[in-house]
């Protein structure tokens, strides 16, 4: 059987949280790009192991990491006191990232790192939690309208030459 282990992530967890950023990203959403130069910009921008190790350190963002045989196969990230143009609340956070390997997502790891979440936001006292995923993700939106998020706007968003069309989600934690 083999052993799943999520915990908080720290500054020494930068480089695999890195990682797993690219390839994630890369398996979910490098179908997309025409032009591999502007996803290579967007990796070195998002995913370099400083801007994470420096987001690690914030006391804004929270992230755990999923290991499963310690290899490290996922992560989440929850940004506290982030307020969103798509409601009113300023007790509110973001779930900004569920990111899980590809051959790892049968294992549920994904439920577990946004269960760790919820309850982390719940404990901080948030009334409310938003997150912005891909229109055209269905996988993930139905993951988060299972798990009581409703969809709350529309947004877009640019990377190199291509454009995307976000949806807003919000969820109440009360």
């Amino acid at each position: 059987m083999q052993k799943i282990e999520i915990r908080f992530a720290n500054s020494t967890d930068a480089e695999y949280i890195a990682l797993l950023g690219r390839v994630t990203f890369q398996e979910t959403f490098g179908h997309y790009f025409r032009d591999k130069n502007d996803l290579l910009v967007y990796y070195n921008r998002t995913f370099s192991v400083e801007k994470i190790r420096t987001s690690l350190e914030k006391s804004d963002n929270v992230y755990w990491i999923s290991l499963v045989d310690d290899l490290p196969v996922g992560y989440a990230k929850l940004k506290l006191n982030s307020p969103t143009d798509f409601s009113s609340s300023t007790n509110i956070c973001q779930l900004q990232k569920i990111y899980v390997l590809k051959d790892f997502l049968s294992m549920k790891i994904g439920w577990e790192l946004q269960n760790n979440l919820l309850a982390a936001a719940s404990e901080k006292g948030f009334e409310k939690i938003w997150l912005s995923v891909l229109g055209s993700n269905e996988r993930a939106i139905n993951f988060y309208n299972r798990s009581g998020f409703e969809k709350i706007g529309d947004h877009d968003f640019q990377i190199g030459k291509e454009h995307f069309k976000f949806i807003a989600m919000l969820k109440s934690l009360k």
